[in-house]
């Protein structure tokens, strides 16, 4: 008998994708199956219970006990040996042995050796569980309603207990038969691109769509496409140039619409604080404490970074919780050398035990010192959303955190909430999201295969901050206000608000006009003259030059190149001069279309073996600060899909390091660069006193983050 129950061949065997509909009785797997048969035109395995037991009930031999077990195991494997020989590419089983098994184990107690050991062997591709949300029905075989709770409970432990790949299928039949040829599709693939049945399951587990996998996989065989660059965009060659009169005139323009418009101040506020404290991180790691002095160090490593932060540490916002912690925990801490006292507070800063900062987000972080009080980034970026991102006395922030950090997020703005609200006349309504699971990127090893971690299970990075597109499509705002967390300022908040405002009202005045030119181009009343004139208006305020061939086309084509070209979601970027700071800038970039078009692009986006192209990087004039203004909405007051204006080939490659072992990683199109890429875009200049980004702790040094 045991012989007879492991013929039936193990998953791998054979070409055909073999499903198991599993599930206790009245669950819907026949139901299931034939559905699935029929629409692979393939065949499915029926239950040989059913006429086994039916037919020895007719026979007055009595109803079911253990020693049916066997024979319906034996059963049901010659069964599915026949079938799999017959089957089109799948075969569905509507049970199988551990069915069999699981029924021995709960109403006898008992299971026969033999039985048990080829359930367990008996492998498939994937096991369908089938849920209990489907009424019980009575075919004259079937025990009882009662408990199919704790009964599911039962089948459901034995897939986890004898590792099995399986997926919950519930719902109406309809519904049932859509969700399974989906995941039956992505199992194929999964398959064809060599990819386990288990590795399968932790994909779908973290919800990456397969195609992104099969993707990504493609980008690290084939290398990231290069932005050509034209040239830098410049002060009146794709940057705009106001006078003051200029940015009041806009500002006011924005004050005197915001009534009737819905804002929203968006803040990526999800990143650690590790970077910031790096240099730190390095002296605590190569430091030979107590065999040389701090000075001795700092002239080993010419590191000029640690020297700045121990002349200017009573400067900081944290100095003195710090030194408050430092005495509590030495005692006689006042009376140690300069050297201990110095390397002890950067020990303390640093330790998970006591302040941990380089593991805590930097929109909590001590950044601030008052005459009341220490402020974090998101006290200050609460104060501006009430000065700039407010409308009808209602404000709206919204920040993307890492869900383990919201509380901290959460008790800082309980705090000063009502502070702000009562200085500023108005409500601000805080709201959070996370960084999506499903945006998160497979790794590779040197090779360009799937790493896997010492389990053998697939290893998935966070997909970087393009991610947080999926995020911004999220929010329902006509306009939103852009900016990174580390980007405050202590001083002038009046100042950066009022060239927030402005660039908000170049934005909304550009809408306006745009609006007017879609409605337009719908109400089919065009002629020459109208086409000339918003061929003048992209060319003059868009930076837009429309094809060659354009005046070549039907005056239909025209209106629908026209629709095609301002119907996009708009950024205002504020620019500032180029001081040597790391990051993108402004340039003329030729698409794979031939087409020249305004991006931000970062360094690793450019082919640094290519002269021209370094020699064109390193003349940008001017630097991105991150500080958009984006509109969100169409002439129609609908929300655009802003996944749809993604440069795929935008992404980066990017080298990490996991448990010891370097991986290579796919960052996806950055949120202000390729994420945006083909959006409507205006560059303009702004004051640097706008910019003030912490990138290092000693960049809190700064006059802008110290008090006056």
């Amino acid at each position: 008998m045991e012989e007879n129950l492991q013929q039936l061949p193990k998953s791998g065997a054979s070409p055909i994708i073999k499903i198991a509909i599993f599930g206790p009785e009245s669950t819907g797997k026949t139901t299931l199956a034939t559905q699935l048969a029929e629409y692979y035109k393939t065949v499915w395995v029926p239950e040989f219970a059913r006429d086994y037991l039916q037919e020895k009930l007719d026979s007055g031999r009595g109803v079911c006990d253990v020693n049916d077990m066997l024979p319906i195991a034996y059963g049901q494997t010659k069964l599915e040996n026949k079938s799999v020989l017959i089957a089109n590419n799948y075969l569905f089983c509507d049970t199988n042995l551990l069915v069999t098994k699981v029924f021995s184990e709960l109403y006898y107690d008992f299971c026969d050796p033999s039985l048990d050991k080829a359930a367990r062997a008996h492998q498939y591709d994937l096991f369908f569980l089938t849920d209990i949300d489907v009424p019980w029905e009575d075919d004259g075989l079937r025990d009882s309603p009662k408990g199919r709770e704790s009964v599911f409970d039962v089948f459901k432990q034995s897939l986890i207990d004898n590792k099995k790949p399986f997926i919950t299928i519930s719902g109406d039949k309809e519904s049932r038969l859509k969700k399974a040829v989906a995941i039956i599709e992505d199992l194929t693939m999964a398959l064809q691109m060599g990819f386990s049945s288990l590795d399968f399951l932790q994909i779908y587990e973290h919800g990456i769509p397969l195609k992104n996998i099969k993707d990504q996989l493609g980008i690290f065989n084939e290398g990231v496409l290069k932005s050509v660059l034209v040239n830098p965009a410049t002060l009146n060659h794709g940057i705009l140039k106001l006078t003051d009169t200029d940015f009041e005139q806009k500002a006011n323009y924005f004050d005197a619409n915001k009534s009737k418009i819905k804002l929203k101040k968006f803040v990526p506020a999800s990143g650690a604080a590790s970077r910031m404290f790096k240099f730190l991180i390095t002296f605590l790691n190569e430091f030979d404490f107590g065999n040389e002095s701090i000075n001795a160090y700092i002239n080993r490593k010419k590191d000029t970074e640690l020297s700045l932060f121990i002349v200017g540490m009573d400067k900081f916002a944290f100095f003195e919780a710090v030194d408050e912690k430092l005495k509590e925990i030495y005692p006689d801490f006042n009376s140690l050398e300069r050297d201990y006292k110095n390397y002890y507070f950067i020990k303390t800063l640093l330790s998970p035990e006591y302040f941990d900062f380089a593991n805590k987000p930097k929109g909590i972080l001590p950044f601030h010192k008052y005459m009341t009080h220490i402020a974090a980034p998101i006290e200050e970026h609460l104060y501006e959303c009430a000065f700039y991102a407010t409308s009808n006395n209602q404000s709206h922030l919204h920040l993307t955190v890492s869900e383990n950090h919201q509380e901290q997020f959460e008790e800082i703005i309980e705090k000063i909430k009502d502070v702000i609200e009562a200085k500023s006349n108005s409500t601000i309504n805080v709201t959070y999201s996370y960084q999506k699971k499903e945006t998160d990127t497979i790794a590779v090893d040197s090779e360009n295969k799937p790493f896997r971690n010492e389990k053998g299970m697939l290893v998935f990075r966070p997909g970087g901050h393009g991610a947080l597109i999926e995020n911004l499509n999220a929010i329902d705002a006509d306009v939103v206000f852009i900016k990174n967390i580390d980007n405050v300022i202590q001083n002038n908040i009046q100042q950066i608000s009022f060239y927030k405002k402005a660039l908000a009202g170049i934005l909304i005045e550009l809408q306006h006009q745009i609006f007017d030119y879609l409605r337009v181009l719908d109400s089919q009343e065009m002629n020459p003259e109208s086409i000339n004139e918003i061929l003048a208006f992209l060319r003059s305020q868009l930076n837009i030059e429309m094809n060659m061939d354009f005046h070549k086309f039907k005056l239909n084509n025209q209106i629908n190149a026209l629709k095609e070209m301002l119907n996009k979601p708009i950024r205002v970027c504020g620019m500032v001069k180029n001081e040597g700071e790391p990051g993108g800038g402004p340039f003329w970039v030729k698409g794979n279309d031939g087409s020249v078009s305004l991006q931000i692009v970062e360094a690793s986006q450019v082919d640094l073996t290519n002269r021209d192209q370094v020699k064109i990087l390193s003349s940008a004039t001017h630097f991105n600060p991150v500080d958009l203004v984006c509109g969100l909405k169409n002439y129609q007051n609908e929300k655009f899909d802003l996944k749809q204006f993604i440069d795929p080939n935008s992404g980066f490659i990017v080298h990490k390091n996991n448990a010891g072992i370097d991986v290579k990683a796919y960052e996806l199109p950055g949120l202000w660069n390729g994420a945006m890429a083909n959006w409507l875009t205006v560059f303009v200049e702004v004051p640097l006193f706008t910019f003030n980004p912490v990138k290092t702790v000693n960049d809190l040094l700064k006059q802008a983050h110290q008090p006056l």
